[in-house]
């Protein structure tokens, strides 16, 4: 029996490999189809509301049920992912997304869909949650942001593969369609994601030393090619004691955490404060709807666009500085976009905002709040983010209307620019450089009372 396998040096040792490319598909795979079934909202609503089987009021409960069920489905995520593992929690969601896109796809009338919509949204929540939280543990320091950076750039491409295989199908074939695709497709990753691995790092940290064994194993000669691997460079060991819930708000882990909320906040203040009100905000300028609706997807190209810049720095300038330098100047541009005189200067400044905040998502959401934390409290801490950021998003759009009511669109960018500079400061004077650093060195060292717990539970039972 083994009492260790340093899984975290002999991860970080490995040359990029198809293994890296496999475990990079397989998590982007159901990220892409749950990026798609958000996007594919708008479209839909539209539909059911022309053709009468819905209305304002039931569109409406059918977001906020999506919200909610974001919400407890990022919560359940992080628990369930220190818990029972990363793989399991992949799979358990992914089912559950899946079965009730399929059921959706056969609704009888919209409150039976509204009810669907809460169970996709837990596994729409929780997605997002492991897929981010589980891709840095299999990726090697020098390009982990990069590779997580790719990850962001293969979920937020669903954006307009949404909108145009929308546009193709809803008026010919209808709605029902659109989620008939995407549960075929989350069933169908279900089953090729099967043969993933699980976290060589988690399994460590659970004692479960000989399947871990068993997986790094298989990683080393996928990758070596018949070819000598670098020397093991030891960091710290991860540890295998008891973790709570708790632990998030107590030490050193306090700030950490409080940074991630940040971080998710600020995020989603842009995007469910501005992005998601383009084609709004345009039309009560005086733009008719399709002109609008052209300018947003001209916009909308800076999604895809802040994740591949993404994966060009992310190692270069690191996730701290990077947040820092991306949320102040994207507090400039927010402020000119508030001051612009014509609709040409709006759709430009409107890109480099897209473009600005997806960087965010790709710097922050998938890269920088996973590395904060350690193997056994990393999905709760993603998930304790992952819930602040579905919270913002919910209030965030009540606070525009109220904003816009009373001065317009300049009074909606103000508050966005306020929350990004805010979350610019709090980054530069509590903000942790994660940048080139293997996870365990990266981990917040153990409160001592955590210490006499771990040696509790290795006395002899």
């Amino acid at each position: 029996m083994l009492s260790t396998v340093n899984a975290g040096p002999r991860l970080d040792r490995l040359p990029i490999s198809r293994f890296h490319r496999r475990i990079l598909w397989l998590i982007g795979g159901g990220m892409f189809l749950d990026s798609f079934d958000i996007y594919l909202a708008g479209g839909v609503l539209g539909a059911l509301t022309r053709s009468g089987w819905s209305t304002m009021q039931l569109n409406a409960a059918f977001l906020s049920s999506t919200f909610i069920g974001m919400l407890v489905g990022a919560f359940t995520a992080g628990m369930l992912g220190d818990a029972k593992g990363r793989k399991f929690t992949y799979q358990f969601n992914l089912a559950i997304f899946g079965l009730a896109s399929i059921a959706g796809a056969v609704a009888p009338n919209m409150t039976w869909l509204i009810v669907c919509r809460f169970f996709m949204g837990l596994g729409l929540g929780a997605e997002i949650v492991v897929g981010y939280g589980s891709v840095g543990e299999f990726i090697p320091p020098a390009v982990r942001g990069k590779w997580s950076a790719y990850l962001s750039l293969i979920t937020n491409s669903a954006l307009f593969f949404s909108t145009f295989l929308g546009y193709l199908i809803i008026p010919t074939i209808g709605w029902r369609a659109m989620f008939a695709i995407v549960g075929v497709g989350a069933l169908g990753v279900w089953v090729i994601r099967k043969k993933m691995p699980e976290s060589p790092r988690w399994l460590e940290s659970k004692g479960r030393y000989d399947e871990a064994e068993a997986i790094l194993r298989a990683a080393e000669a996928e990758s070596a090619q018949g070819q000598p691997l670098a020397p093991i460079v030891e960091s710290a060991r991860i540890a295998t004691r008891p973790t709570t819930l708790v632990e998030l708000f107590k030490g050193a882990q306090l700030r950490r955490t409080l940074l991630s909320v940040c971080v998710q906040i600020g995020v989603n203040v842009v995007i469910y404060g501005f992005i998601v009100w383009v084609p709004t905000f345009l039309m009560k300028q005086g733009l008719a709807m399709a002109s609008s609706l052209g300018y947003t997807t001209l916009m909308s190209l800076g999604g895809p666009a802040g994740a591949l810049l993404g994966v060009l720095i992310a190692d270069r300038v690191g996730r701290r500085n990077g947040l820092i330098a991306v949320a102040a100047i994207a507090a400039v541009v927010g402020w000119l976009y508030g001051h612009s005189t014509s609709f040409e200067m709006a759709t430009l400044l409107g890109f480099c905002l897209f473009t600005l905040t997806y960087l965010m998502v790709a710097l922050g959401v998938a890269t920088y709040i996973p590395e904060l934390f350690a193997t056994e409290n990393r999905m709760r801490a993603n998930g304790i983010a992952g819930c602040a950021g579905r919270i913002t998003g919910i209030l965030a759009p009540q606070l525009v209307v109220v904003m816009y009511a009373a001065g317009g669109v300049k009074d909606v960018l103000s508050v966005i620019v306020g929350v990004l500079i805010v979350m610019a400061l709090v980054l530069a004077v509590f903000g942790i450089e994660t940048n080139q650093r293997s996870l365990e060195e990266i981990a917040p060292e153990p409160e001592p009372q955590t210490d006499a717990a771990l040696a509790r539970s290795s006395l002899p039972r």
